[in-house]
């Protein structure tokens, strides 16, 4: 429900935060941003030409603690002490989304899920978009959404959501919800129990209806226990890489994409601009959605076989005397980079490394005996990658910097080989995200 506008405390002066902080000055509200860390400056410009009041490299607890409201960052845990005190204060702790969700009047398109969600908001608005939907990009990708409900008129928004933010979600709905996986990430944050992270991911389909619909992975065994147990009210629509669906989607026989929504659509899948079977998910899922819209057959087509995949994922760097590096700098998690490993046709040598976030490394044993010539730790604290993987190879080397890391793979590689960054943890012992160390990773390559 909508609340009366009063005070406000933004915490983090980022680009969830900044946008939160824009939308509450239109709508009225006493604003307080507050920033534990250093404000970068093009927020600070921005923050200042608001006119609002904030704060850096602290959090007033005094003055948040009066508000009437606080949007919190993602990256806050519930757990940190002043968020604790604020619930026991009665005080409603939200996301950024929850916020711009009050105040939108436009369809949501929302896509959860461990892996391929940024993939698959990237290709659904690129399919909507050439569809001639007058749509916008928002949550992890593209502007703040609090920002564009604010600033602009769009009928439809793709929102890529984290479970963070689905955590700080109450009241919002989505008119159309896609859940692609889930395997264990961020269990840190959630006691380390599963249920408790899957729980958080299927708050994607919270308040919907009848009239809405809820796409989801048919082949995840963590996502058909729930619904199975479930009460669900919206449509489903599920994909599958090899079982037939009445109504969703599935690949025929390995060899073609079928779906069964609003007439039936069917699409090679040699033709899709994607490749991998990961990727045959994210087609799945998009064109579904881009179905249930009533987006043409002939315009999904055309989007699906001519989309270009986002940086950092699976992005092709450059060849070097024959051999290919390819910069998959935003798998975090080891789902993630099962998926890179396992598209990878040539011996490869795979930089790991990082923030380890609860990682267990034994789903890769297998891929990385048939695949890995070598690994090169990129990281702080490598032990754990070392325990894990020294019985299946010696070849094992440590690097403080991408530079490092780059000059090892060059040396360990042959002609018409590999040299694959796909880290399986975050990024912020070295780097201040995955983006500086995808950009350092390409940086090194292009150096050589």
């Amino acid at each position: 429900m909508k609340p009366t506008p009063g005070h406000i405390a933004i915490l983090g002066a980022g680009e969830s935060g900044v946008g939160a902080a824009i939308l509450a000055k239109k709508q009225g509200w006493e604003i307080f941003v507050s920033d534990f860390g250093k404000v970068k400056l093009p927020f600070a410009k921005e923050l200042d030409k608001l006119g609002v009041e904030w704060e850096q490299g602290k959090h007033s607890e005094e003055r948040i603690l009066n508000s009437n409201l606080i949007v919190k960052s993602p990256g806050i845990p519930d757990t940190a002490p002043l968020i604790v005190k604020a619930i026991a204060n009665g005080i409603p702790v939200i996301s950024e989304i929850e916020f711009a969700g009050y105040y939108n009047t436009a369809k949501t398109i929302c896509i959860t899920g461990s892996n391929g969600k940024t993939t698959t908001t990237m290709l659904l608005h690129h399919i909507l978009k050439n569809g001639g939907l007058n749509v916008g990009l928002a949550g992890n990708v593209g502007d703040s959404f609090a920002k564009q409900v604010a600033e602009e008129d769009f009928d439809y928004y793709v929102l890529e959501l984290s479970s963070f933010q689905l955590d700080g979600m109450v009241d919002f709905k989505a008119d159309i919800a896609l859940l692609m996986n889930i395997t264990p990430d961020h269990l840190d944050r959630y006691d380390n129990k599963m249920e408790n992270y899957i729980a958080s991911k299927f708050r994607i389909t919270q308040n919907q209806t009848e009239a809405d619909w809820f796409i989801y992975n048919f082949d995840d065994p963590n996502i058909t226990e729930v619904i199975s147990k479930g009460d669900f009210k919206a449509q489903f629509a599920p994909f599958s890489l090899t079982e037939p669906q009445e109504v969703g989607g599935y690949i025929n026989n390995e060899q073609q994409i079928t779906i069964n929504i609003n007439d039936q659509f069917t699409m090679s899948i040699h033709d899709l601009a994607l490749k991998g079977k990961h990727n045959a998910q994210n087609s799945l899922a998009s064109g579904i959605a881009s179905r249930i819209l009533e987006i043409r057959k002939e315009s999904v087509r055309e989007s699906l076989s001519d989309f270009v995949n986002v940086e950092h994922r699976l992005e092709f760097v450059a060849k070097v005397h024959g051999i290919e590096f390819i910069n998959d700098s935003k798998a975090t998690n080891v789902n993630s980079t099962w998926f890179a490993l396992e598209s990878m046709d040539k011996p490869t040598v795979w930089i790991v490394g990082g923030v380890d976030k609860g990682n267990d490394y034994s789903e890769l044993y297998e891929l990385v005996q048939d695949k890995v010539k070598a690994i090169i730790c990129l990281g702080k604290d490598n032990e754990k990658i070392k325990a894990a993987f020294g019985a299946i190879t010696t070849e094992i080397y440590e690097a403080s910097s991408a530079m490092e890391a780059v000059a090892y793979g060059y040396r360990l590689a042959r002609k018409e080989e590999t040299v694959l960054l796909s880290p399986a943890c975050a990024s912020f012992d070295l780097f201040e995200n995955y983006e500086e160390r995808g950009n350092e990773f390409k940086k090194a390559v292009r150096s050589l």
